[in-house]
């Protein structure tokens, strides 16, 4: 897929793009509609400064009893600013990591989540779209292992 909107200085700092036209593992999830349905009203809650609490949820949209640990199991994914982390529990569903464009009312995309972890567009994960989130989540950011480096290069 072509790039649709020209670099950002974030994607420049952290060399994201390296030089790159295209991007790959670019293909959202499917999704079935009750979830879809909950990405809608999250969103708009995001648009409106909150956070969507589960227990709040129309109650035929609730498919479990336990709403009280699961408050903030729907959460959308800050586009303007700092995300929160990636965990390897991406593979199993998107629902923590909703897409903050409503049109688009999607879960991220592998290629989105690598990007929030600082993975650079030409770095391929191998496997399936659960695989590539697994890989994801359980791995130390690049941008971050480098300075964990630069730090240890500076004690030896």
């Amino acid at each position: 897929v072509n790039y649709a909107k020209p670099t950002t200085e974030y994607l420049e700092q952290a060399k994201i793009r390296n030089g790159l036209d295209f991007v790959t593992q670019h293909i959202a999830r499917p999704n079935n509609e009750n979830d879809l349905e909950i990405y809608r009203i999250a969103v708009d809650e995001w648009d409106k400064g909150k956070r969507l609490n589960y227990a709040t949820l129309p109650p035929r949209l609730i498919k479990h009893n336990n709403t009280k640990s699961f408050t903030n199991r729907f959460q959308v994914v800050n586009g303007q600013g700092v995300s929160h982390t990636v965990v390897a529990h991406i593979a199993m569903d998107g629902h923590y990591y909703i897409h903050p464009d409503k049109k688009q009312n999607r879960s991220i995309t592998v290629r989105e989540a690598a990007r929030i972890q600082s993975f650079p567009d030409d770095y391929f994960f191998e496997g399936s779209r659960t695989a590539a989130f697994k890989q994801i989540g359980n791995a130390v950011p690049p941008l971050m292992a480098e300075k964990i480096a630069e730090k240890i290069k500076e004690m030896i």
